[in-house]
Formats: C-alpha cells, structure tokens, sequence
C-alpha cells in the first residue's frame, strides 16, 4: 500500500500572492498562510501561529491571483513537499511547501464580491480545484 500525503489547511493569507510566469507560459503563485490555535497554560490563554508557504500552478494560481488577498480566511487542501535549492553563497538550503490542490474562500460573501454590503456568512463558499487530468489519475 502506498503512503498518503493530505495536508488540510485553514488560515489568513500573510500577503498577496506573488504570481510568476514562467517560461512555458506556466503560472505560479505563492504566499505564506498563518494558522493559529489557543490553548490554557497556567490560566492563561496562549496563541500560537504557524506560517505555512502555499503553492499554487496553472490555473489555481490564476484564480488565486484574482480573488485571494492579505487577510482573507481561505480552506486549503494539499500535499507537503520539500524541495532543496542552492542559495547566492551556493550553500544548500531546504523548504517545506504546501502544494496546493483545491482552495475554498472563507468569510463573508461581501469580501469576495465587487458589489453588495452583505454581512451575512457566505452560505455556498467558492470552491476552487486544479485539474486532476493535467496530474493523472488517483494514486489509489
């Protein structure tokens, strides 16, 4: 049996994407997304954030390009990767993404529209998710 790779996120974007195109007419955002929980310790109510880089390729990255921004509360799924890079002193580094498969904004449905004053909790948020046959089938 193969192994399974499913990171599920819920968090506020750090910053606007940064979108790049590349060579080949491939799209590619990135932005870091901060994840908090609260906890008790000793009476005291603790926070701690996590920041995660998200990923984004084609098509996502271009939906991700026009809707998401600082702030927004965004549902994330992905798989984790870690790639190695050499950096300006040619010293190996690594770094952990989030490679983003699908992404669900959150928040009020007034955040999202160009028009309107809704205050009410979006009832159907929008779902967006790559194309599962640029990736092949299921691995399963």
């Amino acid at each position: 049996m193969s192994g399974i790779n499913k990171v599920i996120l819920v968090g506020h974007l750090g910053k606007d994407p940064e979108v790049r195109h590349l060579d080949n007419n491939v799209t590619v955002a990135s932005f870091p997304l901060a994840t908090s929980e609260t906890y008790n310790k000793d009476g005291k109510r603790i926070e701690q954030t996590e920041w995660h880089n998200i990923v984004m390729w084609r098509g996502l990255a271009e939906i991700a390009e026009k809707f998401l921004h600082k702030g927004k509360l965004v549902y994330i799924e992905g798989k984790i990767r870690t790639r190695s890079y050499e950096d300006k002193e040619n010293v190996k580094r690594y770094t952990t993404e989030i490679v983003a498969d699908n992404f669900t904004m959150l928040g009020r449905k007034s955040d999202f529209e160009s028009t309107g004053t809704s205050g009410f909790e979006n009832e159907n948020p929008v779902n967006y998710k790559e194309n599962q046959d640029e990736e092949g089938d299921l691995p399963f």
